[in-house]
């Protein structure tokens, strides 16, 4: 297993000294899944919620999460990004599942950023939709892949 490198050889929390790292491309996507009954799948997809057009107030909440992400998380770098995408699939007729994509030139990932956007996106969707279905249910938050740094490159196999 590898070294925590969130703590020091005493056991203290530290933020990991990334000064000696390269300078590179670095890129990272997650994905979210969110559960609702299909008549509330059906109000979002049709745009006919009275709060407003879910996805777009989602994608818009998810960029804005991404981007505070050092905020938000202890020890996270906070980083200048230099793009952030959010999608949504209506994978069945009862869930969306979302992804985001981030990108940095950076001494540090975005791994962070990217979890964080899908997380915040599904918890916007939720916040939309509670008032017509409590059942809904957040999942399978996961990072899919990730480039760029001396771990290389990362990609979720098949499940």
């Amino acid at each position: 297993m590898a070294e925590l490198t969130h703590f020091d050889s005493e056991g203290a929390s530290r933020m990991v000294d990334v000064s000696s790292k390269d300078v590179t491309l670095r890129t990272a996507k997650a994905s979210a899944v969110v559960l609702m009954e299909p008549a509330t799948l059906a109000l979002i997809r049709d745009r006919r919620l009275a709060k407003g057009d879910v996805l777009e107030v989602a994608r818009l909440a998810g960029i804005m999460g991404a981007k505070r992400t050092g905020d938000l998380i202890p020890l996270c770098h906070p980083i200048g990004l230099d793009g952030v995408e959010v999608s949504f699939q209506f994978a069945d007729d009862a869930s969306i599942r979302i992804e985001a994509l981030a990108r940095v030139t950076a001494r540090t990932g975005v791994e962070m950023e990217a979890l964080t956007a899908v997380s915040v996106a599904a918890l916007t969707i939720y916040d939309m939709c509670k008032s017509v279905d409590r059942s809904m249910a957040i999942t399978q938050i996961q990072l899919e892949e990730k480039t760029g740094g001396r771990s290389g490159h990362y990609r979720r196999g098949p499940d």
